[in-house]
């Protein structure tokens, strides 16, 4: 159970991550608020997950999800920059979580 909330909370990050930018500096009040709340569902479901889990791996986990989905939702759909070094970066980072997880 606790991998999964852990998973939810990348989750939140890459939302909290996507409403930062989109809040322009805190000028945009829906996406400042969307920030603010995922920002606590984030925290809170790490938190959560940091009573049975380690907390090296479940940082480097929530880390990862939320670098990684991030990037991968910046280039889907913002417009970031694709290139074939940072589709295989991701993958790495991909594959350490994974690594992760089966290792822990």
């Amino acid at each position: 159970m606790a991998w999964i909330v852990l998973v939810l909370a990348g989750v939140f990050e890459v939302v909290m991550a996507l409403s930062l930018k989109l809040s322009n500096g805190f000028t945009h009040l829906w996406w400042a608020l969307s920030f603010l709340v995922t920002a606590v569902l984030s925290f809170g479901l790490l938190s959560y997950a940091l009573k049975t889990l380690e907390v090296g791996t479940a940082y480097a986990v929530w880390t990862g999800v939320g670098a990684a989905g991030t990037a991968i939702l910046g280039m889907a759909a913002m417009g970031d920059e694709v290139s074939p070094a940072r589709l295989i970066s991701i993958g790495l980072i991909l594959a350490g979580v994974i690594g992760l997880r089966t290792l822990a």
